[in-house]
């Protein structure tokens, strides 16, 4: 006993031992995508559940305290967390975390952000100013994050240089690999004109070739009416879709009210790591929402 004891102590003083990183993910494929860059370096935190609208959450208490302690804050950005993150970020008293400081990574800063409004007014619904967040849905957005992300946790933690940059170099050529297989199974659905119950899909839509046709919400974040849901189902009949899409966290009645009267089929997407039961991490969750796209043509 003495003995471990001793080689732990030894260990230590000669900095071989390093203590993880505290990591305040603020989305399941953030947290996914840091532990695949950093090993068994990070203790992450998840601050949303794959089931979970990602502008609904609450600033709760337990939430405070987790980024109170965090190194590393990786959140979506482009406002999607705008309706909690400042709060928790102002409770933690964490300077190191704030907008600005080393700990603080937005993952939409590395990509090229679509639907940009070129005004910005209440009245249309929930608009982001920085264009749509939900960038997690195109794989190719994950290569410069990654390595912006890469990059990051060596200057939080440069004892462990070696690791990341090993850890990233696996990660982006099996992730490239990887887009070549999904984008090789995906061919059929470029061009598939298709119905979104949010508008959610801009960047998945963009990587795939898929048409948008209609949106069941009538504004950005606003729930359908019946006579509205009568009107997109009115406007099919001039543009017709193969399927109506919707993510897992979404309630489907809209979808699913659509796809039995347009006779289509009604397409549960992931949307993000855990979403459903075959989405256990990133690269099963583009396995599955390929394949359930796909299904969606039969």
């Amino acid at each position: 006993m003495r003995k471990t004891l001793y080689m732990f102590l030894l260990l230590l003083l000669s900095g071989n031992v390093h203590a993880a990183l505290n990591v305040f993910a603020c989305e399941p494929e953030w947290a996914a995508l840091t532990q695949q860059l950093s090993g068994n370096q990070a203790s992450i935190y998840t601050a949303t559940g794959a089931l979970q609208d990602p502008h609904q959450a609450q600033a709760r208490p337990s939430l405070i305290a987790k980024a109170r302690s965090a190194q590393l804050l990786v959140c979506t950005g482009a406002e999607l967390e705008i309706g909690w993150m400042p709060v928790v970020l102002r409770e933690s008293g964490n300077n190191a975390i704030q907008p600005g400081g080393s700990g603080h990574f937005e993952a939409a800063q590395y990509v090229t952000m679509l639907e940009v409004p070129t005004r910005l007014d209440r009245a249309d619904g929930d608009v982001h100013a920085s264009g749509n967040p939900h960038i997690q849905t195109d794989a190719r957005n994950f290569l410069p994050i990654a390595e912006a992300l890469s990059k990051r946790l060596i200057q939080l933690d440069p004892a462990n240089t070696q690791l990341y940059q090993q850890q990233y170099a696996t990660f982006n050529q099996q992730w490239r690999a990887a887009i070549a297989k999904w984008e090789k199974q995906a061919a059929s659905l470029k061009g598939v004109p298709v119905i979104v119950q949010h508008k959610g899909f801009p960047y998945l839509n963009n990587w795939l070739g898929l048409k948008e046709v209609a949106e069941l919400e009538p504004k950005p974040g606003m729930e359908p009416s019946a006579a509205y849901l009568g009107k997109v189902l009115n406007e099919l009949q001039q543009h017709p879709a193969r399927m109506v899409m919707r993510a897992a966290y979404q309630n489907g009645r809209p979808s699913e009210w659509i796809a039995e009267r347009a006779h289509i089929s009604a397409v549960i997407v992931p949307y993000t790591v855990g979403g459903t039961a075959q989405a256990a991490d990133l690269f099963t969750m583009f396995d599955d929402t390929i394949a359930r796209l796909l299904a969606g043509l039969k």
